[in-house]
């Protein structure tokens, strides 16, 4: 049983004022909190204008009007929580009439499904974090585009429990229930992986984004192992439980509870399979068992060593609350294990295949994962240890200091000395990037802001009317402890909310302990750490206003077609429209004029009028051979000639945008003032009107 059940019980109850009908079920754990309590004072508030202008500069205004706040002890995860922010705004691809998708690589790579860069097997992490912000446009678009063709299973995921995860957060029960009959059809398509004498789901490491596994390097005898080594794994078998499961309960949120109820029976049997034939005895780990058979490998064995993926059950709840189980947490801590000194190994460190490299772009070391750190594998192991250590009794070896030292672990890998740079994977040993590809640079295949939410600051989405916050940091003293955090502005059903914790009320001044307020309104304080639960009712979710961009340019050499004075190669023209900005330096992404003093125009043909009301121009500056440039007109081609649409200074590194009476145009041209002879970089152009 897990142990939240009976507090939950308790708590409804007690809400309802039916308490005394629940005899046997115990009190809360928890002291009860004080509902409004004077003691925690006013809400905090923060000055989210100035801290988005310290943290972003002039591109402020776009996280400003978008991002939860947040604030704490410990000035780096301050600094990785703004910086991820940032990955996530970079990872935005505008499709124009499509909407936004969010992208893995920040630029192109082979195998990614054309023209849109879109990749699916980190969609799960790009939604978690996503449902946070405020303008649930891109979340909404990004499921819309997975559900109207855009997932072609080029990757295991979950992308149904994520969509229900997005529901828990903003409350659209329409933007989860009309996906469902994609959602089944989906997840139907996937019974061509499902052994059925087994009653369990196999794959390819490689289709599992996970490629030279201990599976697939043993299945080629440790020749290779890029691809093969088909096998049952705990990823996706957690991954189709969790699938089943959200199913089922957006199935009952139309009233369909013949389809709720067969997809929940699905999830038991999986379940109860995976607990019992991916549960290795002799590792005492979830770990894969062989569908291959070749001289090699034997169909139905376990592979030899232990891997992270065999944490990927406790992701989703997936596991029994159960001592003997619990214990595999011990291998995640054990220096001989799977605890390296900079990270998570991928594989245990006495594999026999630890850390050899296979595979080379060129000198440079390629993806791999008999051992190397992934924060993809990172993030999907601490959700598990939060929800272990949120609500399972058996928690084994973990402890909520546990849990705050691997999070400021991970929190590190984002460093590369005084900059932030989050890459693809890195050495166990030091901490440092193995990959160190351009592509690599600011890579969006993990999570982090949604952990800082769901752990660290403790709220847990519900479906039902109630507020949930259960911070998971170590007590006072504790070298893992933090004395204070504050995060404002989280939207959750509706409300706007705030959880402050101060341990001794020193650094906030309103008073010691937790405090939970929505909308401004303090809801409930305790003088300690522990467990809030408060009701609030739902409101409906703020509505979605979109823009289309007719200036987007998916596919090089149609329409729109950008030309330009200088720098008309056809990659450069194209990468000012490709519905990509950024302003990283490592990241060159955008149109580049020639150096020198003459005026210089780039311009965009639609191919046919389009109604624009705003056009908005991203320039970067690097302070020395780019700069914004001094002055920009924009004009618009109507009736046969350019007319003025109007003039800016514009902003280095932020948007410039000028907006006018709509007008039907086939062409929109920017002409711009060089600075100091400098060359011009137009990271994106955006011509548009609302939809």
């Amino acid at each position: 049983m897990i142990a939240r059940t009976a507090r939950a019980l308790w708590t409804s109850a007690l809400l309802a004022g039916t308490a005394p009908l629940l005899a046997g079920a115990a009190p809360p754990a928890d002291p009860a909190p004080e509902r409004g309590s004077r003691a925690a004072g006013i809400p905090v508030k923060l000055d989210t204008g100035a801290i988005a202008r310290s943290r972003f500069g002039n591109d402020a205004p776009w996280y400003a009007e978008r991002i939860p706040f947040f604030e704490s002890a410990d000035p780096k995860i301050d600094a990785v929580w703004y910086y991820r922010w940032s990955i996530y705004r970079a990872h935005q691809r505008d499709l124009g009439a499509k909407g936004f998708i969010t992208t893995e690589f920040a630029d192109d790579v082979g195998w990614q499904r054309e023209p849109y860069a879109s990749l699916n097997d980190a969609s799960g992490f790009h939604i978690a974090e996503g449902r946070w912000l405020h303008d649930r446009r891109f979340v909404n678009d990004y499921i819309d585009f997975m559900y109207e063709g855009g997932n072609d299973r080029h990757f295991t995921d979950h992308m149904a429990d994520s969509t229900w995860g997005r529901y828990l957060v903003d409350g659209d029960s329409a933007g989860v229930t009309r996906h469902l009959k994609v959602m089944r059809h989906i997840y139907g398509l996937w019974e061509d992986h499902m052994d059925w004498s087994k009653g369990l789901y196999w794959v390819e490491p490689l289709l599992d984004a996970t490629e030279y596994t201990v599976s697939s390097i043993d299945a080629s005898g440790g020749e290779d192992g890029f691809g093969g080594g088909h096998s049952f794994r705990p990823s996706v078998n957690s991954y189709m439980i969790a699938n089943d499961r959200a199913i089922a309960r957006i199935a009952a949120m139309t009233g369909d509870t013949a389809l709720a109820d067969e997809f929940e029976a699905k999830a038991k049997a999986l379940q109860a399979r995976m607990v019992a034939d991916l549960w290795n005895p002799e590792l005492e780990h979830f770990t894969d068992r062989y569908r291959t058979h070749n001289e090699h490998v034997s169909y139905w064995d376990f592979i030899r060593a232990r891997e992270l993926v065999g944490f990927l059950p406790w992701m989703f709840d997936a596991v029994p609350d159960e001592a003997k189980y619990a214990q595999a947490w011990a291998h995640l801590l054990d220096p001989d294990g799977l605890a390296g000194e900079a990270g998570m190994r991928t594989v245990e460190r006495s594999y026999e295949y630890y850390m050899r490299q296979y595979r080379y772009l060129g000198d440079a070391r390629e993806c791999q994962w008999n051992g190397p750190i992934w924060p993809y594998q990172t993030t999907q192991v601490l959700t598990g240890m939060a929800n272990l250590l949120d609500h399972y009794e058996e928690a084994g070896p973990v402890t909520r200091s546990t849990y705050m030292r691997l999070l400021r672990q991970y929190t590190q890998l984002h460093f590369q000395g005084d900059k932030l740079d989050l890459e693809e994977d890195y050495d166990p040993a030091t901490g440092k990037p193995i990959v160190g590809l351009d592509r690599s640079h600011h890579y969006f295949h993990s999570g982090y802001n949604d952990l800082i939410l769901t752990g660290l600051v403790g709220i847990r989405p519900r479906a039902d009317d109630v507020l949930e916050v259960n911070p998971l940091l170590p007590k006072a003293g504790d070298p893992d402890a933090l004395p204070w955090f504050h995060v404002e502005r989280v939207p959750y059903h509706g409300h706007m909310i705030s959880v402050t914790w101060d341990a001794d009320g020193s650094h906030y001044g309103t008073g010691a302990g937790l405090t939970v307020a929505a909308d401004g309104k303090v809801l409930a304080h305790r003088a300690d750490l522990g467990r809030i639960e408060v009701p609030l009712a739902r409101k409906a979710p703020a509505p979605i206003v979109r823009e289309i961009d007719h200036a987007v340019q998916l596919v090089r050499g149609n329409y729109p077609r950008a030309s330009a004075s200088s720098g008309a190669e056809a990659e450069n023209l194209h990468d000012g429209i490709d519905g990509r900005l950024w302003f990283y330096p490592e990241l060159p992404n955008g149109w580049t004029s020639a150096a020198g003093t003459a005026s210089q125009w780039y311009a965009v043909d639609f191919g046919a009028p389009q109604p624009v009301s705003s056009v908005k121009l991203a320039f970067f500056d690097n302070g020395a051979d780019i700069r914004a440039p001094g002055r920009v007109t924009v004009e618009g081609w109507e009736d046969s000639a350019w007319r003025d649409l109007g003039s800016a200074t514009p902003l280095a590194n932020g948007v410039t945008t000028l907006n006018f009476a709509a007008r039907r145009l086939t062409k929109v041209r920017a002409v711009m003032t060089p600075t100091h002879g400098k060359a011009i970089r137009i990271a994106e152009l955006k011509a548009l009107s609302e939809r």
